[in-house]
This record gives C-alpha cells, structure tokens and sequence, in this order.
C-alpha cells in the first residue's frame, strides 16, 4: 500500500513532528499552539470530558486555525489530530465517531483496536488515519485495515512503550509498508528527529517534551519533576497496569509507594 502525507501539509510543517496526545496533558490549548507554530498538535478524546466538551474542543481548534489561515494566508500552520479509542468495548466510540462526523478532524490517530470502521468515516471526508502499534503483528494487521500511517511506539516510549528498538521496527515494518510512519520513542530533540528520519521515518512523535510548554494541562509539579528528573528516574513496570510502563520513580513515591519494591 502507497500513502503520503498531502504536499500542502508537508509545507505547513516547521518540523516534521507530532506533539504526541497525552492523557490529561494535551488539551486545545496546546494543540492550537503547536499547529500555529507548524507541529502537528493532537489531543486523545477521553481527555474531553463529557462528550459536549469534547464537541466544544473541536470545534474551537477548527475554529481558531481557520481564521488564523484566514488572518496570514501564507503563514505555516499544521494539521490537527485526535486520538481516539477504537476498542468495540469503549463506551463513547459511536459518539466520537458522530464528532468526527462533524468536525472532520484532518488526522484520526487510533489506539487499542481495529482501526477499520474509524477509516470508512475519516475517508469519506479526506482525512488520513494513523494507527498506535506495538509489533509488527499490530502493524501488518493495522496496514491491512487501510489506515494511511503507522505510529510505531518502540521502546523507550513515555507511558506504555514497545519493546522493539526503534531501528528494527522502522527495518521490519519497511518490509511490507511503503506508507507513512511515525517513530515514538524516546525523541525529544531535533538530533533524535534527523535519526528518525535517517531511519526510514517520516515525522517523529515527541510528547515528553511538550508537557512543561505553558499551554499544556499539566501542573507545575509534575514540570519541575519532568525538569529534575534524569534517565535514572524511569522505571519500566507492568505493576499498575499489568502491562509495562515507563514511569518517573519520582511519581511513585510522591504516591507513598517504593519503586524498589
């Protein structure tokens, strides 16, 4: 399968980057930021809640970037992406895809799930649809449900990471998928984009570093523990969710909780 990002979205970008959606992080602040500035600014839709929030949220980005195209024709702004959960047991599924509908969000990111039904709704009305994987089991079964980009979450991803290095995954995947990837994984700087790219990827999924921008959702905190915090502080541990996660030990303890143990 052959898919490309649209030629007018490559000139939007000032990077070739996804600030990735965050669990009670990415809001509409930080993705109508990101995509005035030229990165591609998503948010995951239980982070709207109820669901009029959510219809509230997407109809101010789609407002705010339109008349921001409108006020400076010819300045870089990016395409905006909402992460949704695609599993059948998810209880606002028909009810987000009713949104989507609606606001036609330029990019659809799914995660836990067959993408398949969110595809048929996102391409009738142009849009791409990009797919979280974690092997290159999920992968080969995402490409065959027609989703137009791959975001293959490697090891070293924030929260619940992959276990592939990023170099083998973009190789395998490369194989069977001459559509679009994303790299997640441990990218935080543009060194780590350029590698990225080096590797076979088209645009990078950065999120950590997004979390102490002033737009995000996040407290101030958890900015100064990201800012204090070094490789030393990240646990890998499927103690909470019973699948593993990378995590700031730091976190743990604030908890009453030793990572140790």
């Amino acid at each position: 399968m052959t898919s490309s990002l649209p030629e007018q979205w490559w000139n939007q970008l000032s990077l070739p980057v996804i600030s990735a959606p965050m669990f009670l992080i990415s809001g509409p602040e930080l993705v109508k930021e990101c995509c005035l500035n030229g990165v591609i600014g998503s948010f995951p839709a239980p982070n709207a809640r109820p669901i009029e929030v959510l219809d509230q949220w997407m109809g101010d980005i789609n407002d705010t970037l339109i008349a921001a195209k409108d006020k400076e024709p010819g300045s870089k702004i990016a395409p905006w992406a909402m992460n949704m959960v695609v599993h059948r047991t998810y209880s606002r599924l028909e009810e987000e895809l009713e949104l989507v509908k609606k606001h036609q969000p330029p990019i659809v990111i799914t995660s836990l799930g067959s993408p398949k039904h969110v595809v048929d709704v996102v391409h009738s009305y142009g849009g791409l649809v990009f797919s979280d994987v974690s092997s290159v089991d999920f992968a080969k079964k995402a490409a065959e449900s027609g989703v137009d980009g791959l975001i293959l979450v490697a090891a070293g991803a924030g929260g619940h990471a992959g276990e592939i290095n990023s170099f083998a995954f973009v190789d395998s995947v490369r194989t069977f998928w001459d559509g679009i990837i994303l790299l997640a994984g441990s990218i935080s700087t543009g060194h780590s984009i350029l590698a990225a790219q080096a590797a076979g990827a088209d645009l990078a999924y950065m999120g950590t570093r997004f979390i102490v921008a002033k737009e995000s959702r996040a407290n101030d905190e958890y900015r100064e523990m990201l800012v204090d915090s070094d490789h030393d502080d990240i646990i890998l541990t499927d103690a909470f969710s019973g699948v593993n996660c990378n995590m700031l030990k730091p976190s743990i303890r604030k908890e009453g909780l030793d990572p140790e143990q």
